[in-house]
């Protein structure tokens, strides 16, 4: 056995036995190993002599009178102690068994239950964004959390659960029924049994017999069903797989959600779902999130946090001279072997590496990345992002004929002024006009020689095309008379006879600094000039990978995170065409393209008058 193998074993066995005391040395009944600040007292309770309480416990003022009295003591231990009254009222069907069995947290539900209550104790309102994985059990703490606020903490304390089909939340409302059905009656304070009881005939709301606390349950297909009622507490499931549409859209029904929640204490709003691709609402609140522009705690479990993803290796010394790149990879996260054999059987279940990592995700990059087809390669493309978190924020505002007017409500976003001297390059993709077509973007970039080159302005919305490709030309001219590319299909579709008349020739009189390609005309046997970028087969295929080059070797300079969004959605089709996922954009994305294979065939600044160059293209 060489010395790396036993270096890794050894290893390994330092990591169980920490692991193991970690795990082992949490008991939320004695409180060891139980979140939030806590003191050791003697206690009432027969076979427990000594605890360690919520310090909120002793300092209450009833806390005098139950010290000598068992049920007592017990009953106020649930009204300050979460984790205690998890383990001593709730019971929840086991993973692996299916017995029913006292509720006591796992190793990422303390995580959680740690940050909501160190919120709750500040006094600070909470809320939080949790990208799920599979079998850890958050939507059970979530809903357990509510139901003690409910049931111990709060009365008339109302609560909302809506997911993104009304059979998911009232499945999520069935754990709470059948936590009331087995709750211990010796620590239900209240007279009336524990039960929900119907509240106004309503079948969606149902209210907790003695306690004045209603738990309603929706969905976003029916949003104005729940719309305008008197909530604390929500618990919003797979909102990345809530509809959006041009009558309802996600954003529009979580606003109204969180304007009917008060901004105080004990108020608590959960966003919760899986992932499903990246680009929409969650996914975007998500990057909000984590980056800490948001309000919202940003919560992910990684595949290796969960106890039950272990398999004992028949050779943990083979495993250990075995280890794949990939695997080796784990191995410097900090993961034991019985981990790393489990994600070895694993994974020869899956065809592809990245359909893993979307059932089993390891990271938050992985979760959101759920196709084996993409074209740019998903680290890649999060290096790129890295220029998205740095940049300062854009100035929002329109692009006129006098240069940059702010305005709240442009659609255009300046992260840097033109530089004097500084080359540019202005590239633009047409969209449609209506609101549910493709979107028109026009993206400046810097393309100064030696320089790597960086994404300065963008323009992005719906126009018709004639103003599109005047407000592309205002953008030129401020950017220091910038080249300017357009992909001219739609335009020549559009046209009748020769196809640069109309838009492309009006541009082509008031301004030189224009991308044309040689075009060959059969009948006359000869090339003209002709001015946009015609996208075919060939020429896409050839700045896509011109793109795909740039990204992977850090060729450019990212500052708009719906770009990165839009390269982790582009595939190549099973015909080898590219494009984007069925439901996403590739809008920003061909602008960039577009940008970078001009930058990277520009010739010397010409001299004043001289005309435009001409690509091969």
């Amino acid at each position: 056995m060489n010395s790396e193998v036993n270096k890794i074993l050894e290893e390994d066995a330092r990591r169980r036995a920490a692991r193991a005391a970690a795990e082992q040395g949490y008991d939320p009944i004695a409180g060891r190993g139980a979140c939030g600040p806590r003191c050791r007292v003697s206690t009432p309770v027969p076979g427990l002599p000594h605890a360690m309480v919520p310090e909120s416990m002793k300092a209450d003022a009833d806390y005098a009178a139950a010290s000598h009295e068992p049920l007592l003591w017990q009953q106020l231990r649930c009204r300050h102690d979460f984790e205690y009254w998890c383990a001593r009222c709730v019971t929840i069907k086991h993973k692996t068994t299916g017995c029913m069995v006292p509720f006591v947290l796992n190793a990422p539900q303390r995580r959680l239950a740690a940050l909501l209550e160190a919120d709750r104790r500040a006094g600070r309102p909470m809320r939080v964004i949790m990208l799920k994985a599979r079998q850890w059990g958050g939507s059970t703490l979530v809903q357990m959390y509510m139901a003690w606020m409910q049931c111990c903490v709060r009365r008339n304390w109302h609560s909302l659960i809506c997911a993104h089909v009304k059979d998911t939340a009232a499945a999520i409302r069935g754990m709470y029924t059948r936590m009331l059905e087995n709750y211990p009656a010796d620590l239900w304070t209240e007279d009336a049994a524990p039960r929900f009881s119907p509240f106004e005939r309503s079948i969606n709301t149902r209210e907790i017999a003695g306690r004045g606390c209603r738990v309603t349950v929706g969905s976003a297909e029916n949003q104005e069903a729940i719309r305008g009622s008197d909530y604390a507490m929500a618990h919003l499931s797979e909102t990345a797989f809530w509809r959006d549409s041009t009558r309802s859209s996600p954003d529009d029904f979580i606003r109204a959600i969180n304007g009917a929640i008060a901004l105080v204490p004990d108020t608590l709003i959960v966003m919760e779902s899986t992932a499903n691709g990246v680009g929409s609402y969650f996914h975007n609140e998500w990057m909000r999130s984590r980056e800490g522009r948001s309000d919202k705690h940003a919560v992910f479990v990684p595949w290796y946090e969960i106890e039950i993803y272990r398999l004992e290796p028949h050779d943990p010394a083979e495993l250990a001279a075995s280890l794949t790149d990939a695997e080796r990879e784990l191995w410097r996260r900090g993961l034991c072997l019985d981990q790393i054999n489990w994600y070895r059987h694993t994974l020869r279940a899956y065809s592809h590496p990245a359909r893993m990592q979307a059932e089993y995700p390891g990271t938050d990059t992985e979760a959101f990345l759920n196709s084996g087809s993409g074209v740019f390669a998903p680290e890649a493309v999060e290096r790129l992002r890295r220029g998205c978190l740095d940049a300062p924020e854009a100035a929002q505002g329109e692009f006129t004929a006098a240069g940059f007017r702010p305005d709240s409500l442009g659609r255009a976003r300046m992260w840097a002024v033109p530089a004097a001297g500084a080359r540019y390059v202005v590239a633009v993709d047409i969209g449609g006009r209506s609101e549910g077509a493709d979107w028109s973007v026009v993206v400046a970039m810097r393309t100064d020689a030696g320089s790597t080159p960086e994404v300065v302005a963008q323009w992005r919305g719906h126009i018709d095309h004639d103003l599109l490709v005047e407000k592309a030309e205002w953008m030129a001219r401020h950017y220091n008379n910038a080249m300017l590319i357009i992909e001219s299909n739609t335009l020549e579709t559009e046209s009748e006879g020769d196809p640069n008349l109309f838009v492309l020739s009006r541009l082509a009189d008031r301004y030189t600094n224009l991308y044309c390609r040689r075009s060959y005309d059969s009948l006359s046997g000869s090339y003209s000039s002709r001015v946009g970028f015609h996208t075919n087969r060939a020429t896409k295929a050839m700045i896509i990978s011109e793109l795909i080059a740039a990204v992977r070797d850090g060729g450019y300079i990212e500052r708009d995170n719906e770009a990165c969004n839009e390269l982790l959605t582009y595939e190549q089709q099973p015909g080898g065409s590219y494009g984007a996922r069925r439901g996403c954009h590739d809008d920003i994305l061909i602008t960039r393209a577009l940008a970078l294979h001009a930058a990277g065939s520009l010739p010397p600044p010409a001299p004043p008058g001289v005309r435009p160059w001409r690509s091969r293209w």
